[in-house]
This record gives structure tokens, C-alpha cells and sequence, in this order.
């Protein structure tokens, strides 16, 4: 058989046999547990004191605005420091930022966020704060998940599986935050906000430890690399936009997240439009991550393979049309329905996006070149945020989603016209000779 091919056996368990794999996305499911819990509480926190559409878009933009100011140093850094030691440090400023949101909503807090012209300040200077502590997290986790797998062969099952727990987290995280801030608060608001971030920091705590446990790793070898502080900053801007493919598959996603998403407007359609408080928030919150869930887990079994560009085309388009119809739904159930299905089609493109990223990209620029993935695709959430917030303060709520799911279309159209090599896409495993 030395000269037939085989093809590769696909174990949908492989990258789940190695420890250090498993502790990283415990820890990993833990932290965005805590960050989803986090964002539910601030969000419904502001539109409780301000009642404005704005303010909830604005703290998106609190967290993005630093977050991409860094990302390039960021991710110079995660290429020339061991990646371990900027996750641990990252994450004990998170759980810094959980601990002081608790702080802000206890009595002495509260005295803080008096209706002032500054009664939200210390909110989003927590954030800001966060913002920076996610820009470097980023490129660092983004780099040292490789490290942590003996060959190549299990990256792409490692890729399905970190999606998996992150979109699982993401379903837990607001379903915990909506309900303790529903039922801990059902007489008093503040005490159901204040046991959430105490749950938040918790669960930010565990993940550090879990993350100091995990043994660290060298850095990949520079080979031939000596570029100067600016070159290297640029270096990942520049291997990006010097790849058609991934600068089309990045490209797609960040419109689409940018103007497709309404997840910063779900307080006013839970409280408004559709009636359902903050308990139905949190269902809210994570029909989408419950459909990603249970997308990403069958296609741990069932990977993208053949004419994976077109199915990510499809798969943004739907993600367009399911805005649509959740802008326009007044029935609780149906709005659940096609949250979840925005969920499933963002779980293909975020499954497609991280492989074509971990394939192309060498491993000594992988920091580098997450950083500016970051810029486009994980700050596009933030501004995305701001950008629905503002749309719903001019065009209002339900105009403001629908205008950004036909973006979205818009969006697909003009890609799948221009980027032919992204359409053309193949993932299919190339045999071995044996």
C-alpha cells in the first residue's frame, strides 16, 4: 500500500484525549460563562438607569474602543512572550473588573450611581477596563490552544470543540445571569444584580486557577524573523490582507456581525415589545449560543468539508433573514425560534473562520495575525453594539434591527461576487499516502 492513499480516520473525540486541551477549555468555559453572566447584569443595569437604547449601545463601545487600540501590540505580544503568562494576567484583571462591578452594586456602590451627569461613569470605566484585559487575552488564547495538541492532525476537531464549549458556556452564562436577576430581585432590583456579579466573579476566579494549572509552553521558533517594534505590529495586517481567502472569510463575518446582530437591543424588546422581563432576557441571550451549541457539536461529527465557502455564504445569509424576522416578531416563542437560528448559522461561520485562520497562519505569527482578526471580528461585536444602539435611537428598535439584517444580505451578495477563491473553498482532508 506504500503507493495508495488513505484517507484520514476522523475521531470526533481526539482533541478531548489531551489534558492540557481539556483544562484549557474548562477554564475557557468558565471565564465566558462569567463574561456572558456580566454582560447580561450590565446591560440590564443600564437600561434601568438610563432607559436609553444609546446607553446600551455605548457600552459596547466602551469595551471596543481599547480593545482594538491594543490588539496589535497585543498580539506582538503573544508572539514574543509565553503565551501562559498573558492569559493568567489577562484573566486576573478580569476577575479584578467582576470583583468591582459586585463592589459598585452594594449600598456604598450604589451611593456612585446617583442621576448625576456622570451617575454611569464608574460603569463604564469598568468596562473600558475589561476592554484592554480582552485585547490581550485574545491573540494570547487564540496562539496557545495550537501549543497544547501533539500534531496537526486533531487542530481541526480541537477547533470544533473549543466552538462547542464556548458556544455551551454562552447558553449557560445568560440563562444564569436573566434568572438570578429575575428571581433574586423580584422585590428588590439591586439585590438580584449584586448576587450576578457575585456568581460572575466566582466563576472568574475558578477559571484563573484553572488556567495557572495548565503547563506552560515555549514559544514558537521566529525562523529568520528580525523585524523591527513597527514591522512586526504590521506584519499580521499584512499577512491578511495578502490572503484573498481569509481576508474574505474575515471580511464577511465583520459586516455581517456589525450590522446583523441585536443582541445590545434584547432588554428593550424583553421589556417592551415582547413582554417577558429579565427572566426572558436571559432566554434571550442564549437561544443564539444554544443553537451555535448544538451546531458546533454535530459538526464535531459531521465536519465542513466539501464547498465549505458556499456553505458559508448560506449560512451568513440566513443569519441576515432570522434578524429579520426576530426584528419583526411580536410573539415571544417565534423570537426565541429565530435567535436560535441565528445561532446555528453563526456557529458555521465562526467554525469556518477559525480553521481557515489556524490552516493559513504560520505558527510563530499566530498572535499576530489573531490580533487583527480580533480588530475584525471580536471588537465588530462592540461597535456592532453601538452601531444597533444609535440605528434604534434614529430609526428606532425594530427599524434599526431590520436595516441591519438586510445589511447583512447585502453583504453576502457583494462576496459572493467578488471572492471567488473564498466560494470555490474546499476543507476536504487530502489523503496520505501510506
Amino acid at each position: 500500500m506504500s503507493a495508495s492513499a488513505a484517507t484520514p480516520r476522523h475521531d470526533p473525540y481526539a482533541a478531548l484525549r489531551i489534558p492540557d486541551f481539556r483544562r484549557l477549555i474548562s477554564a475557557r468555559a468558565a471565564m465566558v460563562m462569567a463574561t456572558q453572566i456580566q454582560g447580561v447584569v450590565v446591560s440590564w443595569q443600564m437600561f434601568k438607569l438610563t432607559n436609553d437604547p444609546l446607553a446600551l449601545g455605548l457600552i459596547g463601545l466602551a469595551e471596543a474602543i481599547p480593545s482594538i487600540v491594543v490588539s496589535l501590540y497585543a498580539g506582538h505580544v503573544a508572539d514574543s512572550v509565553r503565551r501562559k503568562n498573558i492569559i493568567v494576567s489577562a484573566v486576573a484583571v478580569l476577575l479584578l473588573c467582576s470583583v468591582s462591578l459586585w463592589l459598585l452594586s452594594r449600598p456604598a456602590g450604589l451611593a456612585l450611581l446617583q442621576k448625576d451627569a456622570f451617575y454611569t461613569l464608574p460603569l463604564y470605566a469598568v468596562i473600558f477596563v475589561s476592554g484592554i484585559a480582552r485585547g490581550f487575552l485574545g491573540p494570547a488564547l487564540f496562539s496557545f490552544m495550537p501549543q497544547l495538541l501533539p500534531d496537526r492532525q486533531v487542530l481541526s476537531n480541537a477547533i470544533t470543540w473549543n466552538s462547542t464549549t464556548w458556544q455551551a458556556s454562552s447558553v449557560i452564562g445568560p440563562a444564569i445571569g436573566g434568572l438570578i436577576v429575575g428571581l433574586a430581585g423580584r422585590h428588590q432590583t439591586n439585590v438580584g444584580i449584586s448576587t450576578a456579579y457575585a456568581v460572575d466573579a466566582v466563576l472568574m476566579a475558578v477559571a484563573l486557577s484553572i488556567f495557572i494549572s495548565i503547563a506552560g509552553r515555549p514559544l514558537p521558533v521566529r525562523e529568520g524573523e528580525k523585524l523591527s517594534l513597527k514591522e512586526s505590529l504590521l506584519s499580521g495586517v499584512q499577512f491578511i490582507f495578502g490572503n484573498q481567502l481569509v481576508l474574505a472569510a474575515l471580511s464577511l463575518d465583520l459586516f455581517a456581525v456589525l450590522f446583523g446582530g441585536a443582541v445590545a437591543l434584547l432588554p428593550i424588546f424583553a421589556d417592551d415589545i415582547l413582554k417577558v422581563g429579565a427572566e426572558g432576557l436571559g432566554y434571550l441571550r442564549a437561544a443564539p449560543a444554544v443553537g451555535s451549541v448544538l451546531m458546533a457539536m454535530s459538526l464535531t461529527y459531521f465536519p465542513i468539508r466539501k464547498w465549505a465557502g458556499r456553505k458559508l455564504l448560506w449560512a451568513v445569509a440566513g443569519f441576515g433573514l432570522a434578524t429579520i424576522g426576530f426584528a419583526l416578531s411580536t410573539n415571544f416563542w417565534l423570537s426565541l425560534g429565530l435567535l436560535f437560528l441565528t445561532g446555528v448559522f453563526d456557529s458555521v461561520s465562526v467554525i469556518v473562520r477559525s480553521t481557515l485562520l489556524h490552516t493559513f497562519t504560520p505558527e510563530h505569527m499566530k498572535g499576530r495575525v489573531s490580533a487583527v482578526n480580533n480588530i475584525f471580528i471580536g471588537s465588530s461585536n462592540e461597535i456592532g453594539s453601538f452601531e444597533s444602539g444609535a440605528a434604534a435611537k434614529l430609526l428606532g428598535v425594530v427599524n434599526s434591527v431590520v436595516f441591519g439584517g438586510a445589511m447583512t444580505l447585502v453583504v453576502v451578495a457583494v462576496t459572493a461576487l467578488k471572492a471567488n477563491k473564498l466560494r470555490q473553498l474546499d476543507l476536504t482532508p487530502q489523503p496520505q499516502k501510506a
